[in-house]
């Protein structure tokens, strides 16, 4: 659990500068398939470039040496939360998270700032660089420098440079038949950040979806060093479905999943109750739904709702189960099995309940 408190009460509402926030958005996933198809961004020549654009994966992993591989992502978004401290520390942990979906050790980040200095105070600015950099600490990275702007909205995110062997990377394409699916934090982030841009939640679950999105997930540069970790991947704006049906295209699968198994942050439902979730909920479901079946009244919610920080969606060889859990225990790491990865079905994801 992170020392979090209740942010001071601020005039500057950041949230009500943009109208998405955090990875809910981002560009909808058909356009930006569009986008990367028409300007030939999936077709890459270097076969040093291990892992770029072709495989949907959450980085970029290039080969320096035979031992060494460089990882390399970039993630940014608009304010989830009004508090500048918090929202540095959760897009800190959000960009960090993909070299760590990688399997990968993070060893530095530059900072990536768009900011309305005419009307916001810079001073603002200052308090996102210090929760990010209180984030990169945690991690054990620094904060290296970065590149700012003058611009309309504030946005935010890091650049983050990772490290990782050849022959340990993860991806999403790692998945076998029969594989257990576990996810390393609940869901829910999105909603918890829609109740807050509406000033409807509560202290107590404010300090809910700061403790889920500011915590790092670590645990995957300790599992890129075991092969019964078959793939990888993290739950961000595209939401669990989109990032689950990502994973099992990739390996040729389809996927079973369990309504019931599936974890959600305290008080989470009562928000779905009175339909406080964000927009680009429907955004992810029209775009996943015609790949899912079983999928029953407002659980598409719980599916799709796009998650900022969200937790790593792991792929295990089932004959490991006990090695996997006793790992999990050591490392205090907090799991729960939703359900497992099956031969290519009419459907990509299975939803049962």
């Amino acid at each position: 659990m992170l020392d979090n408190k209740l942010p001071e009460k601020s005039p500057s509402k950041l949230t009500q500068w943009s109208e998405g926030s955090g990875c809910g958005c981002k560009i909808a996933p058909a356009i930006l398939e569009e986008i990367l198809s028409s300007s030939g961004s999936f077709t890459q020549s270097d076969p040093r470039l291990l892992v770029g654009n072709s495989g949907k994966d959450d980085a970029a992993v290039y080969q320096v040496s035979e031992d060494i591989a460089v990882i390399n992502t970039v993630d940014f978004f608009t304010p989830i939360v009004d508090d500048p401290f918090d929202f540095g520390r959760i897009a800190a942990a959000n960009a960090i998270s993909d070299v760590y979906a990688m399997g990968g050790k993070p060893i530095f980040a530059n900072a990536i700032l768009s900011w309305p200095v005419e009307k916001l105070d810079p001073k603002l600015a200052a308090k996102v660089m210090e929760g990010a950099k209180s984030i990169c600490k945690t991690a054990g990275i620094e904060l290296a420098g970065g590149h700012s702007i003058a611009a309309m909205d504030p946005i935010f995110g890091l650049s983050v440079n990772g490290i990782i062997h050849p022959h340990k990377i993860k991806t999403n394409s790692g998945a076998k038949a029969g594989d257990l699916i576990f996810l390393t934090k609940p869901v829910g982030i999105g909603v918890l950040a829609t109740a807050l841009k509406r000033e409807k939640i509560s202290d107590a679950d404010y300090l809910s979806l700061i403790d889920t999105a500011c915590r790092i997930n670590s645990i995957g540069e300790i599992l890129g060093n075991h092969e019964e970790v078959r793939a990888i991947t993290d739950v961000t704006g595209f939401g669990l479905l989109g990032h689950l049906i990502e994973m099992a295209e990739a390996s040729g699968l389809s996927a079973e999943i369990a309504m019931p198994k599936l974890p959600l942050i305290a008080g989470v439902q009562d928000y779905i109750n009175q339909f406080i979730f964000p927009d680009n909920t429907y955004r992810n479901w029209n775009a996943f739904s015609a790949k899912t079946e079983g999928v029953v009244g407002m659980d598409l919610v719980k599916l799709c709702d796009p998650q900022t920080s969200g937790g790593l969606l792991l792929s295990v060889d089932p004959s490991s189960i006990d090695w996997f859990l006793a790992t999990m225990k050591k490392e205090n790491q907090v799991i729960w099995e939703i359900g497992k990865f099956v031969d290519q079905g009419e459907k990509v994801v299975k939803v049962t309940n």
